[in-house]
């Protein structure tokens, strides 16, 4: 039987880190609490959990410099990461998606939805390739068996939602892949999110692509497409 995978939670509100534990440990999961960011950088350092549920406004470290930190840690670069926050403007998604977030939930949020985020996720993890473990698009080189991303021979460190939606794009061979299709294949069925949030997401796949990302275009009023080099100038 396989172990029961293993959540961490970050909230300074105690009543509500409570509420996510009862909830969680009900659903069958392994729960850690932390209370602020240096506790949770500390609980990830000791046993690195399957997934974070990481509040954005706390005291002394935020739940933005605290991913960052997991991103920039080889060991848990690709560790899934679910930010809260009691802001909901577009800005704040925003930031979260770009310093590595997996997904974004405003409070006061439905403890159902979170627990369906949560599995979500953890399916898209868990997610075994379907296809032949390597997948090439020019100089890029896409593991999906051990997750890793090569660009020019330069390691490239995505997150996991970004290896997903990278790795959809570089398999259509061509073909132009709406929102709501790469909404799909990257955060699976049933998970609803902003066209805002894929945008946010293929910009910071550009990014660490460097020179590559120019392979990776917007079709507009549609979506986006991979093509091979020499192609580029034939963008929507």
């Amino acid at each position: 039987m396989a172990s029961p995978a293993h959540i961490l939670v970050v909230d300074d509100e105690a009543d509500l880190r409570e509420l996510v534990e009862l909830n969680l440990t009900r659903q069958g999961y392994r729960v850690t609490l932390a209370a602020d960011g240096r506790q949770a950088l500390a609980a990830i350092e000791k046993e690195p959990p399957d997934l974070v549920v990481l509040d954005v406004m706390m005291p002394e470290l935020s739940g933005t410099e605290v991913a960052s930190r997991i991103r920039s840690d080889q060991r848990t670069t690709a560790l899934p990461i679910i930010m809260l926050t009691a802001k909901s403007e577009e800005i704040d998604e925003i930031v979260g998606l770009t310093v590595g977030a997996d997904d974004y939930m405003a409070k006061p949020f439905s403890v159902k939805v979170l627990l369906a985020r949560i599995a979500a996720v953890l399916r898209r993890t868990g997610d075994q390739p379907s296809s032949s473990a390597l997948v090439t698009l020019g100089p890029i080189r896409i593991n999906k068996d051990t997750h890793e991303v090569t660009s020019a021979g330069e390691s490239i460190r995505l997150t996991l939602t970004e290896f997903k939606l990278l790795s959809a794009l570089a398999e259509a061979g061509g073909r132009v892949l709406s929102r709501a299709a790469l909404m799909s294949k990257a955060m699976g069925p049933g998970v609803t999110v902003t066209e805002r949030t894929i945008d946010v997401h293929v910009t910071s796949i550009r990014k660490k692509l460097g020179d590559a990302g120019a392979l990776i275009q917007t079709v507009r009023g549609v979506g986006y497409r991979a093509v091979e080099p020499g192609h580029e100038t034939a963008a929507s």
